[in-house]
C-alpha cells in the first residue's frame, strides 16, 4: 500500500506560478509511474504529466506542454508539478496517481489539493 498526500494548492492570478508537492509513505519512484492528473468541476478526471517507472522519462498533455514542469526528489519521497503561466482552464482539484501494471496492477491516489486560477 502506498500513501499520497499532495499539498502546494491555493489561489493565484492569470500567469502566475504554483508548486505542488506529493509526498508518499515510502520509496516510488522505482517501482511505479508517478504522475499527476486534475479533475475540473463537471468534467471528467484527466492526464496532466508523468515521470516513467525507474525514471524512464517524462510525458506532457498537450495541454500543459511548455508551462508545467514535474519532477522527483527520491530522498525525500517526493514528486513536484511546477506550474508557470496559469490560465484560467487550469482551476481544478490536482490529484497525485502511483501507478504499475507489472507484475501485478496497482493503482494509488491522494486527495486532491485545490487550484484555482483567477482572471
Amino acid at each position: 500500500q502506498v500513501q499520497l498526500v499532495e499539498s502546494g494548492g491555493g489561489l493565484v492570478q492569470v500567469g502566475g506560478s504554483l508548486r505542488l508537492a506529493c509526498a508518499a509513505s515510502g520509496p516510488t519512484f522505482d517501482n511505479y509511474d508517478m504522475g499527476w492528473y486534475r479533475q475540473a468541476p463537471g468534467k471528467e478526471r484527466e492526464f496532466v504529466a508523468v515521470i516513467g517507472r525507474g525514471g524512464a522519462g517524462k510525458y506532457y498533455a498537450d495541454s500543459v506542454k511548455g508551462r508545467f514542469t514535474i519532477s522527483g526528489d527520491n530522498a525525500r519521497n517526493t514528486v513536484y508539478l511546477q506550474m508557470n503561466s496559469l490560465k484560467p482552464e487550469d482551476t481544478a482539484i490536482y490529484y497525485c496517481n502511483a501507478a504499475r501494471i507489472i507484475p501485478a496492477r496497482y493503482d494509488y491516489w491522494g486527495q486532491g489539493t485545490q487550484v484555482t486560477v483567477s482572471s
